[in-house]
């Protein structure tokens, strides 16, 4: 283990330069890893030599596997982080994919007592992990002197994590290590630009693993109608798992039947706007009932199109109860009648409650107790109202005349990236219940990129039974396991 570090000092932003790390051993059954766990810096750079910030990260390199040697020059590395925009990767780390997890019961809530094991579906089997978080999130942040404006933006972030890469593949001599990029949320969006801006900078990509992905922002946009088809599926599947609907059909079959019905008669009803006839309104509101269980009546006092924020308020009203955002099976006591706020509503979330405190202090812990990593500036685990609020959404969509837009459709990098590097392999992965990043939105996206067979071969779709969080749902984790399995090894 390295030394310790000195004594606090004044300058918030001042960090420790010493890389702190230990030689550890994840051990599941009869399988076990021995590995090099590394808390540290990398300083990043601009074009002009100038020192744009420090990204703080953790990394995961594997020295045997089950007794075997590894070989640096074959094993893949990862480069894994969590969205946002404005939260640091400690989720997707002691989470998910990390050699360390913080056990998960379900939809129930972490207590204080929680117990951190050896992560039994850690991707650390596959390849090595470098957890990095953004600049201005974690332990990472953005030099003094230098404009937080050519920082906190689409394309400005994923340049960084281009740097970034290209710093840690040269300081630890991984050039010849097959490189993949792992990204959970508004991390797939980074990993959209990132893949395209990695083959730009003649890095050769190997792989990309998409968790939660969105990739076109318009669909965000108030008003669009792409939002409410994508939500309905993810809301049918949460009325089901609460028994409100779909009772007795499989789960995914359920979702499938929703899915149908959205792009069918619900988009066909939809671009009708006030033109649509009052009968076939009221069928389809009827129909939107016995998929969502939310009553015909309040669907068509909003012409059928339902918020997410009104179906987390409605949809368990009876028992108290409203449901989460980032995976709608958990559940916590409804707000008082005066907080009405809502942003504050929307901000409520029982899925990030439930576990998102217990990640926070099992990482502390590690890096403190473990690496004996210490350093005195406050660790900034989610700061969306100060990054991802004014956050740079203008983007050059790449190939097309004068679309410097700030609704930018993230799909055409992914379809450049493919076209310019045909071997490398995308993963897409998601949930039936995350109301984030909705499944269905996603999926209609890629839809419309009309790719040639030979580069739609080399995505894979992987649908959960979980969340916007896949890790947090146990069987989905163990099923991840066998599907990165097969990803990595092809």
């Amino acid at each position: 283990m390295s030394e310790q570090f000195a004594a606090p000092v004044a300058d918030a932003n001042a960090v420790p330069e010493a890389k702190s790390s230990d030689t550890l051993t994840w051990s599941v059954g009869e399988e076990s890893i021995d590995y090099v766990a590394s808390a540290g810096h990398l300083d990043i750079y601009d074009p002009q030599r100038v020192l744009e910030g420090k990204m703080f990260n953790v990394s995961y390199v594997a020295s045997s596997v089950n007794g075997e040697a590894v070989d640096v020059a074959r094993r893949p590395v990862t480069f894994a982080y969590n969205g946002g925009p404005g939260s640091a990767s400690v989720p997707i780390n002691f989470g998910g994919l990390g050699p360390k997890r913080v056990v998960s019961e379900g939809e129930q809530f972490a207590g204080a007592n929680y117990e951190v094991v050896d992560n039994p579906g850690t991707l650390l089997r596959e390849t090595d992990l470098v957890f990095l978080d953004a600049l201005g999130t974690g332990w990472s942040f953005v030099a003094d002197g230098y404009d937080t404006k050519r920082v906190y933006g689409l394309e400005e972030d994923a340049r960084t994590f281009c740097r970034a890469i290209v710093r840690w593949l040269d300081e630890n001599n991984r050039w010849g290590s097959p490189l993949y990029i792992y990204g959970e949320s508004y991390g797939t969006m980074r990993s959209a630009v990132l893949m395209r801006y990695l083959g730009e900078a003649g890095v050769p990509l190997a792989g990309v693993v998409m968790l939660s992905a969105y990739f076109d922002w318009s669909q965000n946009l108030p008003g669009n109608d792409l939002y409410y088809l994508g939500m309905l599926p993810s809301f049918a599947s949460t009325a089901q798992h609460f028994g409100i609907t779909g009772r007795g059909v499989d789960p995914d079959k359920w979702f499938d039947e929703a899915s149908e019905f959205t792009a069918g008669e619900y988009a066909a009803s939809l671009m009708k706007g006030d033109r649509i006839d009052p009968r076939e309104k009221r069928r389809i509101a009827k129909k939107m009932e016995r998929y969502i269980g939310i009553p015909a009546e309040l669907l068509l006092a909003h012409n059928n199109r339902i918020e997410l924020e009104d179906f987390r308020a409605n949809l368990l009203r009876d028992k108290g109860l409203m449901c989460g955002r980032l995976d709608m099976r958990y559940t916590e006591t409804m707000t008082l009648p005066v907080q009405r706020n809502t942003f504050y509503f929307a901000c409520e979330d029982p899925a990030a409650h439930a576990l998102e405190k217990v990640w926070y202090g099992a990482f502390r812990s590690f890096l403190r107790s473990t690496l004996g990593y210490v350093n005195p500036a406050e660790y900034r685990l989610s700061v969306w109202s100060e990054i991802g609020i004014g956050w740079n959404w203008v983007h050059d969509e790449p190939g097309m005349d004068d679309t410097k837009t700030a609704a930018p459709n993230l799909a055409f990098d992914i379809a450049t990236a493919l076209r310019r590097s045909p071997t490398t392999k995308l993963a897409i992965l998601g949930g039936r219940y995350d109301a984030a990043t909705p499944w269905w939105n996603m999926d209609h996206t890629m839809s419309q990129l009309f790719l040639p067979a030979e580069l739609k071969d080399q995505i894979t779709y992987h649908r959960y039974g979980c969340g916007h969080m896949a890790y947090t749902d146990v069987p989905t984790l163990m099923q991840m396991v066998d599907d990165m399995h097969e990803f990595y090894a092809k």
